[in-house]
């Protein structure tokens, strides 16, 4: 590449687009970039998108992250929170980093494994992503490339669910969680937090799901 990473400088809350980047290229600088780092790529079909977060990000996905493993250990249902591990598919020309993952319905298919590879494993099933500044396309398709089957984005106020029939619907209604009211819920409590702090408002959603007449 002419382009040397090290001559590229993005800050806390924007984004790169860079152009007519082929798979090995971007393979390339997911070695050169390394594991190691604060950025969070997306490719699609040449298009590579490099993105630093903020720390409000980082702030929106830890807690939406811990609110979804509450209520699936409430539910009683077992989960793998894959953070922002690297998700990518030659054939499909995409490859993704997630702000945050769970792997529900098919936990067992990868428990236990060290390293999951969409080419033969199932994707993850619910993808969080916490867009601040500007949503993104390029991820937003990456997912719909690689079947994910839930999307979940927040803005910084409002949660928005998509799910993938052929391509994303948005919707109100999780299809992971059909019984509740996730977009009003998650929102509700992530403000919440920003008041009371993480601990009052994780304890409060807590009884809240233990509250619920279906458990």
């Amino acid at each position: 590449m002419q382009l040397q990473l090290n001559q590229l400088e993005v800050k806390p809350g924007q984004r790169v687009l860079l152009r007519n980047i082929s798979w090995n290229e971007f393979e390339q600088i997911l070695d050169e970039l390394g594991n190691s780092r604060a950025s969070r790529l997306a490719y699609y079909k040449g298009l590579l998108e490099i993105m630093v977060p903020l720390a409000e990000h980082e702030d929106g996905k830890i807690l939406i992250s811990n609110l979804v493993e509450i209520l699936l250990e409430e539910l009683n249902i077992e989960f793998r929170n894959l953070g922002s591990t690297t998700f990518k598919r030659k054939d499909m020309a995409s490859g993704v980093e997630p702000d945050a993952c769970f792997y529900i319905q098919h936990e067992a298919a990868i428990r236990g494994k060290d390293k999951i590879d969409v080419n033969v494993d199932p994707p993850p099933d619910l993808a969080i992503e916490i867009d601040i500044t500007s949503a993104s396309e390029i991820k937003k398709s990456s997912y719909e490339a690689l079947g994910v089957p839930e999307l979940w984005i927040y803005d910084g106020r409002s949660l928005q669910i998509y799910v993938l029939q052929h391509q994303y619907v948005a919707t109100h209604q999780s299809q992971i969680f059909p019984n509740l009211p996730i977009v009003e819920v998650i929102p509700q409590y992530v403000a919440q937090s920003k008041v009371q702090g993480r601990n009052a408002a994780i304890k409060a959603f807590r009884v809240w799901i233990q509250q619920l007449s279906f458990l």
